[in-house]
C-alpha cells in the first residue's frame, strides 16, 4: 500500500506541475493582442500621420444632431495604441495565472484597434470617416452571409454538411431576379428566392440520405452545376430579352417611425428593406428554437447521436430531409438580397464565393445562431471597411484592402478563433 500510495502522489504531482505549464493554445491569443498593440503603437502612434481625421456620426434627418469627431491622427493613435498596450499586458498576466479572459476583452480590443487604424487613415489629408455609412454598409454585406450561415447551421445540426450554399445563393439570386422582372414586383422575386434554394437542398439530401454519396463531394459538385446553369441561362435568354427576364426590380426601403431617426443605429437597423428584416427574425427565431423547442432538440439528436434518437421514435433521415430543405429556403433568401434586395439585375458567379465564407462564419460561430451573426458582422465590417478606405484616399494598398475578409475567412477555418467541434454525425449517413 505505501509503494502505491507513493506513486499515486508521484503522479498528482506531475499532474500538477503539468497543468501549470501553458499551452501554445493558452498563449495564442496573448501573443496576438501583443503583436497588434505593438503595430498599432509603432505604425499609428509612433510614426502616424500627420494631420486630423473627422469621424462623421450623425446624417441628415437624425432626430438629433451629433456633432463631428476630429482628432489628431498621431494623438489617437498613440492614446489607443497605449491603451491597447495595457490591455495586452494584462491578457499576457492574466494567461500566466491562468484566468479566463471576459467575453467582452476581444471586443473592446478589436474596437480599439480599429479605431485606432481609422485615425491614422484618415489623417494626412483629412479624411473624414462616416461612421453611420460604414455600419450601414456593414449590415449590408453581411446579409446574405447571415443567411447563409444560418442554412449551414440547420444543415449541420441536423447531420448534412451543406457546400453548397454558394450555390444556394446563386439560384435564389437568379430566381428572384427574373421572377421579378417578369411580374415586374421585387416582392414576387423574394417568394420565389427560397424556393430555388430548397430545390437545390433536394438534390444534396437526394443523394446523401438516399444513396450516402459523400457529402463534400455533392455540395462542390451542386455549386459547379448551379454556375453552369445559370451562367448558360444568363448568356443565352437573360441577355436576349433583359427588359423582360433580368430588369431591375428593388424592394422598396420600410423605416420603422421614431426608431429610423435614432443617430447610427437607426440608419443602419431600423431603415431597411423587409428581406433584412425577415433577417432578424429568422435569426432570433433560430436562436430560441435551436436550443428551447421539441424540433430544435429533435434536430440536435440526429446531428449528435443518431442512433439513440431513433430508439426514441424519432424518424433520422425524414428529419434530415426536412431542414435541409428548410435551411435550403434559408439560403435562397439570402440569395435574394444579390438582386432584389440591392435593385441589381442578375449577373453571372454574382455570389463571388459568398457561401464559403458564410461557411467560416458559422465554423467561427460554433454551429450557434448568435455566434454565427456575430462572426458574419465581422467579414461583412471587413469589406465595408475596406470599401471607406478606398473612398477616402487612404495609402494602404486596395489589393490588401480587398484581402482583408478572406484573410479573416482563413484564419476562422484554420482553428485560430479556438477549437471548435462540430455535430458528432455531421456528413455521417444514417443506416437504421
Amino acid at each position: 500500500m505505501t509503494a502505491q500510495n507513493t506513486t499515486a502522489a508521484t503522479t498528482a504531482a506531475k499532474t500538477s506541475a503539468q497543468s501549470k505549464v501553458l499551452t501554445p493554445i493558452a498563449w495564442k491569443f496573448p501573443i496576438t493582442y501583443t503583436i497588434l498593440a505593438l503595430v498599432s503603437l509603432i505604425f499609428f502612434g509612433l510614426i502616424g500621420r500627420d494631420g486630423e481625421t473627422t469621424f462623421r456620426i450623425a446624417t441628415s434627418g437624425d432626430l438629433f444632431a451629433i456633432p463631428d469627431v476630429v482628432v489628431s491622427s498621431t494623438v489617437a493613435g498613440l492614446i489607443l495604441s497605449l491603451i491597447l498596450v495595457v490591455m495586452a499586458a494584462s491578457s499576457v498576466y492574466l494567461a500566466i495565472k491562468r484566468i479566463t479572459l471576459a467575453a467582452w476583452f476581444p471586443m473592446v480590443f478589436g474596437i480599439l484597434f480599429v479605431v485606432s487604424f481609422l485615425a491614422w487613415a484618415g489623417g494626412g489629408s483629412g479624411g473624414v470617416i462616416p461612421l453611420t455609412t460604414l455600419l450601414a454598409g456593414a449590415l449590408a454585406l453581411s446579409v446574405p452571409l447571415i443567411f447563409g450561415a444560418m442554412c449551414g447551421l440547420v444543415g449541420e445540426r441536423s447531420g448534412i454538411i451543406n457546400i453548397a450554399i454558394e450555390g444556394q445563393l446563386l439560384a435564389g439570386a437568379f430566381l428572384a431576379a427574373v421572377v421579378a422582372s417578369v411580374v415586374k414586383n421585387p416582392y414576387a422575386g423574394l417568394l420565389a428566392a427560397p424556393i430555388a434554394g430548397a430545390l437545390v437542398a433536394v438534390i444534396l439530401t437526394f443523394f446523401a440520405v438516399k444513396y450516402w454519396v459523400n457529402q463534400i463531394i455533392i455540395g462542390v459538385v451542386l455549386n459547379v452545376l448551379v454556375v453552369g446553369v445559370t451562367s448558360f441561362l444568363y448568356s443565352t435568354v437573360l441577355t436576349e430579352d433583359p427588359e423582360l427576364w433580368n430588369a431591375r426590380q428593388k424592394l422598396p426601403d420600410l423605416p420603422i417611425p421614431l426608431l429610423s431617426d435614432i443617430p447610427v443605429l437607426g440608419r443602419v437597423l431600423f431603415d431597411q428593406n423587409i428581406l433584412v428584416y425577415i433577417m432578424y427574425v429568422v435569426v432570433i427565431a433560430l436562436q430560441i428554437f435551436v436550443f428551447r423547442s421539441k424540433w430544435g432538440l429533435r434536430m440536435r439528436a440526429v446531428g449528435e447521436h443518431p442512433k439513440a434518437a431513433d430508439t426514441v421514435g424519432i424518424k433520422v433521415n425524414f428529419t434530415r430531409v426536412r431542414n435541409t430543405l428548410v435551411a435550403g429556403a434559408i439560403a435562397g433568401l439570402g440569395g435574394a438580397f444579390f438582386t432584389v434586395g440591392s435593385g441589381l439585375a442578375f449577373g453571372k458567379e454574382m455570389s463571388a464565393g459568398q457561401g464559403y465564407i458564410a461557411l467560416a462564419a458559422m465554423i467561427l460561430g460554433k454551429w450557434n445562431p448568435k455566434g454565427a451573426l456575430l462572426a458574419a458582422l465581422l467579414f461583412g465590417f471587413s469589406k465595408s471597411l475596406g470599401n471607406t478606405l478606398q473612398s477616402i484616399g487612404t495609402p494602404v494598398a486596395n489589393e490588401l484592402l480587398l484581402m482583408r475578409p478572406y484573410i479573416v475567412t482563413v484564419l476562422a477555418v484554420a482553428g485560430f478563433v479556438g477549437r471548435v467541434r462540430p455535430p458528432a454525425a455531421s456528413g455521417t449517413p444514417y443506416v437504421k
